[in-house]
């Protein structure tokens, strides 16, 4: 296969693989800081792409430039990038590293993994604060970079008048601005949405199942709605251990298909000795543990139990 304009730069900038070794948790990349940015004021947006898929990470990004720059930005192109395809993401992505003397970028992937453990938290930790609380650390990364920042302008997640209410509360010293569709009014908030999209693709072009099992590459759109995604989860589903680390098994979709296709758990409850109605009938988990029925059916064990060593036991 041909490689596309902008691969090679984008293959340069966003290099996944460290965050392949360990998909658990969050992953950040960013560009050389400009050192015009350290000496004149400057702007910075924040975007993120992929919040509402069951399927890949959320990433967050933000894109920053000296404020004598606005008009050369413009000039660059930067638009919504939702109204814009693949191929010209990566031109813009491109352009934003070869104009390195004046733009930078930081991006943080939040993995599916680290997106559900963190939703399913003892104390309640929704996505909106997830959200939140990367745009803070997006911003107190570039304060850190040494870069002269004085406006931040974001895409809103939830009430725009609360969110930025909430940032001038963290960041008194600087001048905020919250808005939704912020991508289609904001060229450095374009340049961000730019930065999450382009990093997002190529975590999904690129993943790698560290379950070391093969799994069927046609998910669809990877959106909760979608059919073919649908389809995709429940022929994809282990019995035992549910999903692979690509899906966000926190998802209302991914429970009902661990409901309805998984062993149920048992817990030692001393209140309550009956099995529940919507229960019976179905295989225990435990019995999964055990010596198959079927002397001439070869069950090959699951990753789990082959990575150390595990082989069945029969209790006498």
């Amino acid at each position: 296969m041909e490689k596309e304009a902008g691969d090679d730069v984008n293959n340069k900038y966003i290099n996944l693989e460290e965050f392949h070794k360990n998909s658990e948790g969050t992953f950040d990349m960013k560009s050389m800081v400009p050192n015009l940015a350290k000496s004149e004021p400057c702007c910075m947006g924040i975007d993120e792409a992929g919040r509402g898929p069951v399927l890949g990470p959320m990433v967050y990004s933000t894109s920053y430039c000296p404020l004598s720059q606005d008009e050369k930005l413009k000039e660059l192109g930067f638009a919504d990038s939702k109204t814009l395809n693949e191929e010209q993401r990566k031109e813009l992505f491109k352009s934003i590293n070869e104009n390195n003397a004046m733009l930078g970028w930081i991006t943080r992937v939040l993995s599916p993994n680290y997106i559900s453990n963190q939703m399913l938290r003892r104390t309640k930790y929704n996505l909106n604060q997830i959200s939140h609380d990367t745009a803070i650390w997006l911003i107190k990364s570039v304060l850190e970079s040494g870069i002269n920042l004085q406006q931040v302008y974001v895409d809103t997640v939830g009430d725009p008048n609360k969110y930025q209410k909430k940032l001038e509360l963290e960041f008194p010293q600087l001048e905020i601005t919250v808005k939704a569709k912020a991508d289609a009014l904001f060229p450095i908030v374009s340049a961000a949405s730019i930065c999450a999209k382009v990093a997002r693709d190529r975590v999904i072009q690129t993943w790698t199942f560290v379950e070391k099992a093969t799994f069927p590459t046609e998910y669809g759109s990877g959106y909760p709605a979608d059919p073919a995604t649908k389809k995709w989860l429940a022929s994809i589903v282990d019995r035992v251990f549910g999903f692979p680390q690509f899906v966000r098994f926190s998802w209302s979709t991914c429970k009902e298909i661990l409901e309805k296709q998984c062993a149920p758990v048992e817990w030692d409850d001393d209140d309550e000795d009956e099995v529940p109605v919507d229960l019976k009938g179905t295989a225990s988990i435990t019995s999964f543990f055990g010596k198959p029925e079927n002397n001439n059916i070869e069950v090959k064990p699951h990753q789990f139990f082959q990575e150390r060593c595990l082989e069945p036991v029969t209790f006498f």
